[in-house]
């Protein structure tokens, strides 16, 4: 089987405007997560924003992938490189404000306004992304509920081990601070009101926030070939789905569980082999439940934990994106990144309260979405 490693990394969080400010702020036990209210017609909320007002979706996306070229060492155009660049709200802000001037005043609805609706659509953000680095092969825009990052980061992983192409670029993107995205999580009561803890005994939602990481994955040829530095390799991936209801788990996790041994199989790792897990950790009562059960039954060794929603919001379909950055940084310093906002757990897990030092050599990283989506994925220096 083709290795496929990774050799840059464009990161935006809540948390910083750069994968080594994100980075630093995350090991500090730093929060972007603030009180905003970016709408009038919404209460105040804490949100993880990247600045004052919500993010628009284009400029985001360019700005990450420039960030991850860059760290790459890469400089367009890179016509063979694939895209794989995923989203679950994609432009729903900018729908949101075209239904707003439709419905809200449609007497004085500028006709012109409809000119760009077709840059608006779902996959339009990867078709930009391809023309940001003048890439003329596959793109590809995956919409997998909050396991759209992994998601992503497998389909362009496979692109590169069938021998389609030996460069891509991969990853999510989100900026979904919207009316009716805030208004939706709201009626369905799972909105934290102070902030999000993870795991925490009195954890009380999730914490809406933005972000953005995009990742250039390589072939270890290719890679080899052009001296490019190394942040690990993709081992293997488990990709299941619950077919269970709309927004809850299955209950037993069995599909979760599914998706791990699916993964752990590819990789020809164990249980044993993981020395941290980056939890998917929303903070809802729900979710951290059965992810804590899941992890103790299929971990019963006690592996290293923390979810980095406390800091940077959770990000919805980049939050698997995001959490792989984080992994791949604890595999390159050797730092267990704390689980930020946790003061009392409630499960038998081992997370990690503080910042340390420990021997990593393989990590396994999470993602569970609506729909019962489970993603996982396992990483080696």
């Amino acid at each position: 089987m083709v290795k496929v490693c990774i050799t840059g990394i464009g990161l935006i969080s809540a948390l910083g405007g750069s994968l080594e400010d994100s980075w630093r702020n995350l090991l500090a036990a730093k929060s972007g997560i603030r009180l905003h209210q970016p709408f009038p017609e919404l209460t105040p909320l804490p949100l993880g924003l990247i600045g004052q007002q919500p993010c628009e979706l284009a400029m985001l996306t360019h700005m990450v992938v420039a960030s991850a070229l860059q760290d790459a060492g890469l400089v367009a155009p890179l016509a063979d490189c694939a895209v794989v660049i995923g989203s679950s709200r994609s432009y729903q802000a900018s729908w949101e404000m075209l239904a707003k001037q439709m419905y809200g005043d449609a007497a004085n609805f500028p006709v012109l306004s409809f000119k760009n609706w077709l840059d608006t659509l779902p996959q339009m953000n990867a078709i930009a992304a391809a023309r940001q680095i003048g890439a003329s092969g596959m793109v590809l825009a995956p919409m997998a509920a909050c396991a759209t990052g992994i998601w992503s980061i497998a389909q362009a992983t496979l692109l590169i081990q069938t021998g389609q192409c030996q460069q891509a670029l991969a990853g999510a993107v989100e900026a979904p601070i919207t009316p009716l995205t805030l208004a939706g999580f709201q009626q369905m009561g799972a909105l934290a009101k102070t902030g999000a803890y993870p795991f925490d005994l009195y954890r009380e939602g999730l914490v809406l926030g933005e972000g953005a990481a995009v990742f250039v994955l390589e072939s270890a040829e290719f890679a080899k070939q052009r001296q490019a530095k190394v942040y690990g390799e993709i081992l293997g991936f488990g990709l299941t789905n619950d077919a269970y209801h709309p927004n809850s788990p299955d209950p037993e996790g069995k599909s979760a569980i599914a998706a791990i041994k699916q993964c752990l199989e590819r990789s020809c790792l164990s249980p044993a082999d993981i020395d941290y897990i980056h939890a998917h950790g929303t903070a809802t009562q729900l979710n951290d439940r059965i992810e804590s059960m899941v992890i103790q039954r299929l971990f019963p060794q006690k592996v290293a934990v923390s979810s980095t929603k406390g800091s940077t919001g959770h990000t919805l379909g980049a939050s698997g994106a995001l959490g792989l950055a984080f992994s791949l940084m604890a595999l390159k310093y050797q730092i267990l990144p704390p689980c930020v906002g946790l003061q009392q757990p409630e499960f038998e897990l081992a997370i990690v309260t503080a910042a340390r030092l420990s021997k990593i050599r393989q990590v396994l990283c999470l993602s569970f979405g609506f729909g019962g989506q489970n993603a996982a994925i396992a990483l080696a220096r």
